[in-house]
């Protein structure tokens, strides 16, 4: 059997090479030429983002949060375009669209219910929102992680497609 001694001892190196690996990875991040461009770079979209976005974004790895969103930018958009605030119903229904996890459904259903030009004028508007979008992502995604733009794909095929 082994003895809480051993165990002790076993916990306190694991911590310690933990701790050493942290300090080790952080100052090979910190020395990367790149990494102060990256960050700043991270750092602006972050702000064009906020300051563009008049609508803020969920976290998008909360579904609730997204299900939430998803479903205020449909009723917001709805209510706008029912006052005759075109741009700023297609806005919110381009947001919609953006978190949608299937968007060409979506798209269907919007193209058999909203009126032909509003409906043009949504999908003129959904690539600035993908992008939008992509770039709210890539300020919560580390400076060395570029996949997370693929994830909009569907997103800009559906805009093609229909």
């Amino acid at each position: 059997m082994v003895s809480k001694a051993a165990i002790g001892i076993a916990a306190g190196i694991c911590g310690t090479l933990f701790i050493g690996y942290c300090i080790y990875f952080d100052r090979k991040r910190r020395s990367d030429p790149n990494f102060k461009k990256k960050l700043r770079e991270r750092r602006k979209a972050r702000r064009a983002v906020t300051k563009s976005a008049g609508t803020k974004l969920p976290d998008l790895k909360d579904h609730e949060a997204v299900q939430r969103f998803f479903l205020q930018e449909v009723q917001l958009g709805e209510e706008l375009l029912a006052q005759g605030d075109l741009e700023g119903g297609v806005e919110h229904l381009g947001n919609a669209v953006a978190v949608c996890g299937q968007p060409n459904q979506l798209l269907q259903v919007l193209q058999q219910t909203l009126p032909p030009q509003v409906f043009h004028l949504l999908l003129q508007r959904l690539p600035s929102v993908g992008q939008t979008v992509c770039e709210f992502e890539l300020c919560h995604f580390t400076v060395y992680d570029n996949s997370h733009c693929d994830t909009h794909v569907p997103l800009l095929k559906a805009v093609h497609h229909t």
